[in-house]
């Protein structure tokens, strides 16, 4: 199990990707959560597109710049769930 578990975490380390992320996302019915929220990712993606219409860019970068201001915008206004184990 431990190799298995190993194994994936290499394959991971490897491609570049990162694992996947899990946002709290109870916060989202709360309305002064979500209006932040909203604000915050609809700055972001102005920003974004026009930093894009300003450059000649493909496909494969739009989608990672897509990427990476959702999960930022994400971590900032939602935070990562915390995860409770069972013994």
């Amino acid at each position: 199990m431990i190799a298995m578990l190993k194994l994936n975490l290499k394959k991971y380390l490897t491609t570049g990707q990162s694992a996947l992320q899990r946002f709290n996302t109870a916060f989202l019915p709360h309305t002064k959560k979500l209006n932040e929220f909203k604000i915050s990712l609809n700055d972001r993606f102005q920003a974004l597109q026009d930093l894009l219409k300003e450059e000649e860019t493909n496909m494969e970068n739009n989608w990672k710049e897509i990427s990476e201001t959702l999960t930022s915008t994400c971590q900032h206004v939602i935070s990562l769930q915390k995860h409770f184990y069972k013994e």
